[in-house]
């Protein structure tokens, strides 16, 4: 088993783990889109070989609102009744910004996934959480969609 990063700063920094349901859903998705383009530069950073310049391209193609949602929407039916709560209450979360290059649609699924992440990363679910991204991408890459992938970016070169 792997480390439990969320669990791994808390000691390190003597923080008492506080009870998931006592953060707010935009909470959540604050730390939860930091925790998926983590996983997302990982996974790039792993897979090319190339300049720094290229791999923000080739991340940005996952982690923006639209993105975000087409992932949501290829691994919803897997998710647990408590899993889509989280995603649930961040969707439906009162948020005052909408990102620049997003309908409010996309933004507020994009903002589920995330806070839906941040559940996962918080409460330890670190393997859940991981293997969720990896089917998303998965079925978002599979032989339909193989022509966008190549120029999207996490092909191995």
């Amino acid at each position: 088993m792997g480390i439990d990063l969320a669990q791994a700063v808390r000691q390190n920094f003597s923080v008492e783990a506080k009870d998931i349901r006592t953060y707010a859903p935009l909470q959540l998705a604050y730390v939860g889109d930091a925790i998926y383009e983590i996983i997302i530069r990982t996974l790039v950073l792993e897979k090319k070989n190339v300049q720094v310049t290229y791999l923000h391209k080739a991340a940005t193609h996952y982690v923006n609102a639209a993105a975000q949602k087409d992932l949501y929407n290829a691994i919803s039916e897997e998710l647990t009744e408590e899993e889509m709560g989280y995603f649930k209450r961040g969707r439906n979360a009162k948020s005052y910004t909408v990102a620049k290059h997003a309908s409010v649609t996309d933004y507020r699924i994009a903002t589920g996934f995330e806070a839906l992440c941040g559940f996962l990363y918080l409460t330890g679910q670190n393997e859940r959480l991981l293997s969720l991204v990896k089917l998303g991408i998965e079925r978002l890459e599979s032989p339909k969609t193989a022509e966008t992938s190549d120029e999207a970016g996490v092909t191995e070169e």
